[in-house]
């Protein structure tokens, strides 16, 4: 017996050491070929290839983690993914209600989708870098330095506009934003927060406390915990942004007792628009009205909602304002001042009780919808996925765990029994599935902001993408529908056209309470920092009528599940082309 246990102990000990010596084999093999691939990067750099180019990324490491499928940009899937996709063309007709084929076809794209690797984050990374080395060779302080002051979030005096942007955040660039807005007062405070106001903060501390480096400007100083770098604005810049920034909201009939509605006021004799626009920004209030020679200046409230416009005839849109129908009725500007009286906004405090999902097909406007209810509860939104360009622009419950409840709701795309049943109850956002696919074929090509081309659109990726993803956006709300403990459907359309009800009623839902000023500069402030802009194409039609034959029948079996569940069915605009 002691023998026999001797001889186990002598191949154990053999064994210990054959691994350590294969473990440190693997180890040294490693160093070696990513020092040979390093080199390899440095000898093509000139040529234009990039780390990201030079390093592919393993098929087998798509699984690894939680990366959200939209995040996945432009599909270049191996032959061995692409395996059964032609079999997502179009089932058997007396198939097209059957839920087993939708539970097979989402468990299937679902795979298919993680698995897919795109180029978005490698192609936008080297001009982020590229962009940030120009900014700090070229841009100049146009601002006057005026020293480190304090910043106590609960009396904050500059809060006329509030920025974020973790990546890219310069000075210049906090300047140029708050100049716009035409404001005189720019802080920066973190390396990365950009705050505006006509006031300077009270209490003013050491220069040395502010000491965060610019995240986008090496060498430049933003501020520091709890301090600010305070710049004066170059007059001259706001000034010449001031008359492009109003915007013109529309003739409405003047409240009773203008004195008790607005708070500021000012009598001009000759008095413009420009005039009454730049005293309303300097008092830091985002609307300017004009009755005569009479300005004053607030926020929309109860009591001036700017719902109810009346005809443009009955107020005199000239230049110098000079009247308006017997006083009856006034012009209306919107200043370059941002409301913030929904700006603020924190995680919970206590942990959530309920788990709650803000559920979306991508481009169905879930991103929108977290700008709306983090503005109107006061509270941050998190996600399942962590994506870089939300966080950057102020989502901050991007970096926070989506399981942490910490945050009101969480945003995902998921959908499948498991996914589902973790959550105690879910907002479920549907949109129109033809504005949906072209939305998310933008953000794939374009990103969050931008249009996808002319080359993009004619190409194969685009019949693809609708094949694959039209399934998915009824397989998603067929998914929800079934396995949901408790559901709120909301849809895009109607909270783009009925904001402020929906609204109350989605954060209802989350069972908070809001104020009715809140919601009115929620309105006020709707389409926050995610609106598309550049050159968009009228009345383009990218969807074959083989296309649209595929969607109208996955509209009308959605349809159908809705109202099985006694759910309004989908809008109108929905109805089949």
């Amino acid at each position: 017996m002691a023998k026999a246990f001797f001889r186990l102990q002598k191949f154990l000990r053999r064994t210990q050491f054959l691994l350590f010596f294969l473990t440190a084999a693997y180890l040294m093999a490693g160093s070696l070929l990513l020092l040979q691939r390093t080199r390899l990067v440095i000898q093509q750099g000139p040529r234009g290839t990039s780390a990201n180019q030079a390093l592919p990324v393993p098929e087998g490491m798509a699984g690894v983690g939680i990366a959200d499928p939209r995040m996945l940009q432009n599909p270049r899937p191996s032959p061995r993914l692409l395996v059964g996709t032609d079999t997502m063309q179009e089932p058997a007709p007396d198939q097209w209600h059957g839920p087993r084929w939708f539970v097979s076809r989402n468990s299937e794209l679902r795979q298919l989708r993680r698995r897919w690797f795109h180029r978005f984050i490698s192609d936008q990374e080297p001009m982020q870098t590229a962009g940030f080395k120009a900014m700090k060779h070229t841009a100049e302080h146009q601002g006057t330095y005026v020293g480190c002051f304090s910043d106590d979030s609960r009396e904050r005096t500059l809060k006329g506009a509030v920025f974020y942007d973790l990546r890219k955040m310069t000075v210049s660039h906090c300047q140029e934003a708050c100049a716009e807005r035409a404001y005189t007062y720019a802080g920066l405070a973190y390396g990365a927060e950009c705050y505006c106001g006509n006031t300077l903060p009270a209490t003013a501390s050491k220069p040395e406390e502010c000491n965060s480096e610019c995240k986008g400007e090496k060498g430049s100083v933003c501020g520091g915990v709890n301090r600010l770098s305070v710049y004066r604005v170059e007059e001259l810049r706001a000034g010449a942004r001031r008359r492009r920034n109003v915007i013109y909201r529309g003739c409405f009939r003047a409240p009773e007792n203008l004195t008790d509605t607005f708070p500021a006021s000012l009598i001009q004799p000759n008095l413009t628009v420009e005039m009454c626009s730049e005293f309303c920004s300097k008092k830091e209030f985002p609307l300017a009205v004009i009755r005569r020679r009479e300005c004053y200046c607030g926020f929309p409230t109860g009591r001036f909602s700017l719902h109810d416009g009346a005809d443009g005839q009955l107020c005199n849109r000239t230049r110098n304002a000079s009247s308006a129908a017997e006083g009856k009725y006034c012009l209306v500007y919107q200043t370059p001042v941002q409301d913030t009286r929904c700006t603020d906004r924190k995680f919970l405090t206590t942990k959530s009780k309920v788990f709650v999902a803000l559920s979306s097909f991508p481009g169905a406007g879930n991103t929108w919808a977290r700008h709306l209810i983090e503005h109107a509860t006061g509270y941050y939104t998190g996600s399942y996925y962590f994506d870089g360009a939300l966080y950057n622009k102020g989502f901050k419950g991007e970096k926070d765990h989506w399981r942490s409840r910490r945050t009101i709701c969480v945003k995902t795309h998921e959908s499948g029994k498991t996914e589902i049943e973790m959550f105690d109850s879910a907002i479920l956002l549907i949109r129109n599935p033809f504005k949906s696919l072209m939305a998310e074929f933008n953000r794939k090509y374009a990103g969050h902001l931008g249009y996808a081309t002319d080359r993009n659109w004619k190409s194969k990726e685009w019949p693809d993408f609708v094949n694959s993803y039209a399934s998915w956006w009824a397989s998603h709300v067929l998914d929800w529908l079934r396995y949901g403990k408790r559901l709120l459907v909301v849809h895009y359309e109607d909270l783009k056209q009925n904001l402020i009800p929906k609204l109350r009623e989605m954060v209802e839902f989350l069972n908070m309470t809001v104020t009715e000023d809140r919601l009115l500069c929620v309105e006020n402030n709707r389409d926050g920092n995610f609106k598309r802009s550049g050159a968009k194409q009228k009345d383009f039609e990218p969807f074959t009528q083989e296309m649209k034959d595929l969607i109208n029948r996955y509209i009308l079996t959605v349809d159908e599940a809705l109202r099985g569940r006694n759910f309004t069915g989908l809008p109108r605009e929905y109805v089949p082309r």
